[in-house]
């Protein structure tokens, strides 16, 4: 199997082919990654290769399956009108250099796998929130919404599609984890606002796995359009073309109360302290809804498939990991 991730080197992408990398090895399938990049001198593992936007382009390569990750973090910093800007042209341009490669190629992937978030569903509380689900429309829809249309254009050549929405995910080397590691190893984590917020959590190595399963499970049934729609999943598109969408997520969603304590527990530090909603505000401006409003989103269409969690709970999640 050939494929070609944008994102590669990042916090999933880096993941994803490790793993299967070293899966398909020891059932001696072949398998070959290549990377997109903006810096054909960027360190990688010996066993990926390296290809620049520029060269694709030109590339008469073909690719199974194309894994669409870059794009900025949605959470790295405040949300100026610069700062949307950004995280919006940091997903569209590298996805219209994949649709160019696709519309150009003559030998199409066999499967178009794009990212997104669950910002998709706007803020809606403790709703349970499935892939039928409708959304509220705020920045972080928007984002996920353009970005998620522009994907689908690839159904227009004859591509299928699979649109990943992701939660927030746990893994020690990054993401939101990481990030609260120090501060609450030092003793000061705690609580965010009243902390009944919900948040919808995946660990790492599920989302590494629950993609490979999509992959595999499309690949299996040949583009057999009703093997590949579970439920509420399927997308509209403009032709017979399938694309349908997952939620990746773990199905146990927690409050931030509870998600406080837990990683509290695992560290073995106090979580005393709580940071008002204002303060957040205060600090975070527009992004702090991120923090302030939850979302229950629920991997609905990935269990009718058949996937079996490896982390079902935030407490597996952190002792488990890899």
């Amino acid at each position: 199997m050939n494929i070609l991730i944008s994102g590669g080197s990042g916090f999933l992408g880096s993941a994803f082919s490790d793993e299967i990398m070293a899966r398909y090895r020891a059932q001696d399938k072949a398998l070959h990654i290549t990377w997109l990049t903006r810096d054909s001198s960027q360190a990688h593992p010996n066993d990926i290769e390296m290809m620049t936007y520029d060269e694709l382009a030109s590339s008469d390569k073909s690719f199974e399956v194309v894994l669409n990750l870059a794009g900025a973090g949605i959470a790295d910093s405040r949300w100026s009108d610069e700062r949307k800007e950004q995280l919006l042209a940091s997903r569209i341009k590298p996805t219209e250099s994949l649709l160019a490669f696709i519309k150009r190629t003559s030998i199409k992937p066999k499967l178009m796998v794009s990212g997104s978030a669950i910002g998709w569903y706007g803020t809606q509380g403790d709703k349970p929130l499935t892939e039928g689900s409708g959304f509220e429309t705020d920045f972080a829809h928007r984002l996920c919404d353009e970005w998620e249309q522009l994907a689908l254009t690839a159904t227009d050549y004859g591509v299928p599609v699979a649109i990943v929405r992701t939660g927030v995910v746990i893994h020690p080397e990054g993401g939101m984890l990481g990030k609260l590691l120090t501060p609450f190893k030092m003793g000061v984590g705690g609580q965010l606002g009243d902390g009944k917020q919900i948040m919808s959590w995946i660990s790492r190595e599920d989302w590494v796995e629950a993609a490979i399963f999509i992959i595999e499970q499309h690949l299996a049934s040949k583009g057999d359009s009703d093997a590949n729609t579970t439920h509420d999943n399927a997308l509209q598109t403009t032709n017979d073309t399938t694309a349908v969408v997952y939620n990746l997520t773990a199905p146990n969603p927690v409050n931030n109360h509870t998600f406080t304590k837990t990683l509290g527990s695992w560290l073995h530090r106090p979580t005393f302290f709580t940071l008002p909603n204002f303060l957040l505000k205060l600090m975070f401006g527009e992004m702090s809804t991120l923090l302030i409003d939850g979302q229950k989103v629920l991997p609905q269409a990935l269990q009718d498939a058949g996937y079996k969690f490896k982390h079902p709970t935030l407490k597996q999640a952190l002792e488990e990991q890899k």
